[in-house]
């Protein structure tokens, strides 16, 4: 049982130190002007070079706002982090806002949404050359979707005692990669299998406006003339509208049985070229339209719940990277913005998470074959769709099982783990998360997802002018809380570091980025 192996590891006499746990947040967001349309200015020089700069950068699209956090040991420093970060960015946008959801605001025509520039050095052309692909291959408009990404790790300390608790030999350095790697997608294959209940929990993206639409075939409902919406999904961002490729699904089979085939099959992906993205390059406008032809750009474009990741060096292939070093971190991917939040996200939702992850992580963990494979990608993807629907049935094993009576399962064991945390910490934030949360099990309506769409249909207004609201309220928040002296002149001078650095990075020829480029793919071969 997860929680009696958590009581070994709390009796520990450096338990405090084995059960803190490590976490960054790194946000997504669109600039937009006030009356919600996708802002198509350069990303404002005030905020320093995104290329540079380790804070504050841009995603897909030059609007497209990224902020990052340093690393935590607790929540709260987190959050505040991210909210000074947040003051301080929107205090300097002049008469542009923050977007506050995952799905975009009003958008422009698809080639007029804006690819991010990050300048003439290699590595700028190599980013932007990289969107200009996912642009080609999946479109402008789906890149403009927005997330909250949580990074998770836990402690060296936790690795040795977790080894411990099954009386196997002393980790050595030889060893300690292995194990930790190993441990890493045992948990990761569990959330994969629970992913669902986060996305019912947490989902915030049921709606989305015409102009994300357009022409394309769908099977929305229409809420008025400019919103469409379906009637019990939780996270369209995540499912068919949303960050998919069939492509990806159909070619690549990831299923997080190890490091060796996880990145194995991730190379394989960027070196195996493909028939429909090598036609793109037929018809390119530009004369690098890709990084390459192939399944994948990179492993950056490989879409899923969660990702391994760790931490190489500038210019070093991450693969090889992974390889050497093993699992250093995981990337939770598949979390919503929540519209009602100033920052997208809460302390309950985070304290939530680290009780998840901690669950995956304790819990046995077989490897997947095929139909556990699919069994997870069918019930996430279900609850996306309908997770609100009444009665709804997912699949546990292969036999039917109730979404609510399966989350009041999970929910029991994690108050198990909860109160254990809680007692060590000497707090109740843990237990206390889970009451806030346990409401949305029965009452679907109370779910950020269910809260939008009842908003929508009580006050007759557009997913839109419902958001728009939203972004006036935070970001007058933004504007009169205090931010300190020191932390106004710690942002303003990474972001002047930032430019100082950008200008000594020098611009390249053409030829000199071709063979930067036969480089980069003779790194994965």
């Amino acid at each position: 049982m997860p929680a009696d192996l958590l009581k070994q590891l709390a009796s520990a006499d450096n338990a405090t130190e084995i059960l803190t746990f490590q976490r960054g947040i790194e946000r997504e967001l669109l600039r937009t002007t006030q009356q919600g349309a996708l802002a198509l200015t350069p990303h404002p020089k005030v905020l320093g070079a995104k290329l540079t700069h380790p804070l504050i950068t841009t995603d897909f699209s030059e609007s497209q706002l990224e902020l990052i956090t340093p690393v935590h040991s607790s929540t709260d420093d987190v959050l505040a982090d991210l909210g000074q970060i947040h003051q301080w960015t929107a205090q300097h946008l002049s008469d542009e806002r923050l977007w506050p959801g995952s799905m975009p605001c009003r958008l422009p025509a698809e080639n007029d949404i804006p690819l991010a520039y990050y300048g003439n050095s290699n590595l700028g052309r190599l980013k932007t050359t990289y969107r200009h692909g996912l642009g080609i291959r999946y479109n402008r408009t789906m890149q403009t979707i927005c997330a909250v990404h949580y990074n998770f790790s836990f402690t060296k300390p936790f690795f040795d005692a977790w080894h411990q608790t099954a009386r196997l030999q002393p980790l050595t350095a030889e060893n300690e990669r292995a194990y930790r790697s190993e441990q890493y997608f045992g948990l990761m294959r569990n959330f994969r299998s629970l992913a669902w209940l986060p996305a019912y929990l947490f989902g915030a993206s049921p709606a989305v406006d015409h102009s994300f639409v357009r022409n394309q075939d769908h099977d929305l409902s229409a809420f008025g003339e400019q919103t469409f919406y379906k009637p019990y999904a939780t996270s369209l961002r995540s499912g068919g509208l949303g960050y998919q490729s069939s492509t990806q699904s159909e070619l690549l089979n990831v299923c997080y049985n190890s490091l060796e085939n996880y990145t194995a099959t991730l190379r394989h992906g960027i070196t195996t070229r493909f028939a429909a993205y090598h036609a793109l390059d037929q018809h390119k406008t530009t004369q690098f339209a890709q990084v390459n032809t192939n399944i994948l750009q990179s492993e950056a474009e490989f879409y899923s719940s969660v990702r391994a990741k760790s931490n190489p060096l500038p210019g070093k292939n991450f693969l090889q990277h992974l390889d050497e070093t093993g699992v250093g971190y995981i990337e939770v991917r598949m979390l919503d913005i929540n519209p009602y939040l100033p920052l997208g996200v809460s302390a309950d939702q985070l304290n939530f998470m680290d009780l998840l992850l901690l669950h995956c992580l304790l819990t046995p963990s077989p490897e997947h074959d095929d139909r556990l494979c699919q069994e997870a990608v069918q019930n996430f993807t279900r609850t996306t769709e309908e997770g609100r629907r009444p009665g709804l049935t997912l699949r546990l094993n292969g036999q039917p099982v109730g979404l609510q009576t399966w989350a009041r399962q999970t929910l029991d064991a994690l108050y198990q783990l909860a109160d254990i945390l809680d007692e060590l910490h000497q707090t109740s934030r843990y237990r206390a998360c889970l009451n806030a949360l346990e409401g949305r099990i029965d009452h679907p309506e109370t779910t950020p997802s269910g809260q939008i769409l009842n908003d929508l249909r009580e006050q007759s207004v557009s997913l839109i002018d419902h958001h728009l609201e939203l972004s006036r309220r935070h970001h007058q928040a933004f504007m009169t809380q205090p931010i300190t002296a020191e932390a106004k002149q710690n942002f303003d001078e990474i972001a002047a570091q930032s430019r100082l650095d950008f200008d000594q990075i020098p611009a390249d020829r053409d030829e000199d980025f071709s063979q930067f480029l036969a480089n980069y793919h003779k790194a994965y071969e």
